[in-house]
């Protein structure tokens, strides 16, 4: 069963608070005034009256439902009676039990979406029959198919999966893909968007550092190893780390340690459900997560020096990444004295180009000061970043 890892729970819900999110810090505009960002998120759809009503009155099924739902995060109310036009209506979703499913038919209530019919019996040779005269978009046999209808039951209140997911990872040692990462979450962010920053590799030095997130309250990824199924989107992002409206998931300082696969997919699932950009860093030693995340995300950035053996890694990188990749881009950074440009770049990669930058002036020791990356509005790397961003989150807003 889906659920929290007793650190969550005791943040979100024993303490009844959460980690305060620090702003953004104020950036200095081209004329020299200080400014902050306005973050304003988008509104969530309204959530029903009624999330859920059930009607059966079998009360095993009733139990398994209440336990659904409870690990969807919603309630269920079960009743026994037929209800009346306005509350069949009204609901956000409604789940007949096989036992019921004559009685709802009989009593002719009005054709409407977002109808399951749940069942125990597999041999109930008339379950489709029912289905179809209560208007059911879906018969589901329990246990076999809990996950889907918990799935179901919690896209009642919480829209489904709708974020954008950006990999980005290095073609060579020291190519700037955590940089990249970070001015991409940053740049978002400061647009008002809320995003989560994924550090993804356990060697990388730590996204929190480069970031300022370092000294902030919040889970990192040695508390979500017991993380399974699908987690409150909510609770998850407030529980992090956070820059105002930009929540960061880092390894924190201890030892390195392997999370489990199916610990990191609900984390970011659950990432995905509860922001409109999730930015994952990548290692470049391809893991089984690697793997997973890249089969989930939308684009790949490679971020390439303009070298000729880094383009030539990068192509050996993509190569080894194979059909896992999605659609893939590369940023290239020019290269004091180098020839190449990124043109010729991304002929040895085979890959389109989705932004060439120069190196910025000042920018190692802006980040050593706590500066974030990306927040310089006319540094190449904010423009480099929001020319990256700009079809990716323009798609997901259409």
């Amino acid at each position: 069963m889906p659920f929290l890892p007793l650190a969550v729970v005791g943040t979100v819900a024993v303490l009844g608070r959460v980690p305060p999110a620090r702003r953004l810090p104020v950036r200095p505009t081209d004329r020299g005034a200080v400014v902050t960002p306005s973050p304003q998120p988008s509104v969530p759809p309204p959530v029903p009256a009624v999330p859920v009503l059930a009607l059966t009155a079998d009360l095993l099924l009733a139990d398994q439902l209440h336990r659904l739902g409870a690990a969807a995060g919603v309630d269920v109310v079960v009743q026994t009676d037929v209800p009346g036009s306005q509350e069949w209506v009204s609901a956000g979703l409604v789940v007949v039990g096989g036992d019921h499913a004559r009685r709802v038919a009989a009593a002719g209530r009005p054709r409407r979406p977002s109808v399951v019919l749940v069942t125990t019996d597999l041999d109930d040779a008339d379950v489709w029959q029912h289905a179809l005269a209560v208007g059911a978009e879906q018969v589901v046999v329990l246990p076999d198919a809990q996950e889907w209808l918990v799935e179901r039951i919690a896209r009642t209140v919480e829209p489904a999966s709708a974020g954008r997911v950006l990999a980005v990872v290095g073609a060579a040692g020291g190519a700037g893909a955590s940089t990249m990462a970070a001015a991409l979450a940053a740049t978002a962010a400061d647009g008002g968007r809320r995003v989560l920053l994924a550090d993804l590799d356990p060697l990388g030095g730590g996204l929190d550092l480069l970031v300022g997130a370092d000294d902030l309250a919040g889970l990192r990824w040695p508390d979500l190893t017991q993380a399974r199924g699908r987690l409150p989107a909510d609770s998850v992002h407030e529980a992090l780390p956070r820059l105002g409206t930009l929540a960061v998931l880092a390894w924190g300082r201890g030892e390195p340690l392997d999370v489990p696969v199916p610990a990191a997919e609900a984390v970011l699932d659950a990432g995905r459900r509860g922001n409109e950009l999730v930015v994952c860093d990548l290692p470049r030693h391809g893991d089984a997560l690697s793997a997973r995340v890249l089969r989930r995300a939308d684009e790949l950035l490679v971020v390439v020096p303009a070298r000729l053996r880094a383009a030539v890694a990068g192509a050996q990188l993509l190569a080894a990444l194979g059909a896992s990749a999605p659609v893939v881009r590369a940023v290239v950074r020019r290269v004091p004295g180098s020839r190449l440009g990124g043109r010729a770049v991304c002929d040895i990669l085979g890959v389109p180009l989705a932004a060439e930058m120069p190196d910025e002036p000042g920018l190692d020791a802006a980040v050593s000061r706590g500066s974030v990356p990306g927040l310089r509005t006319r540094g190449p790397l904010r423009r480099a970043a929001e020319q990256c961003l700009h079809a990716r989150l323009t798609e997901g807003a259409a």
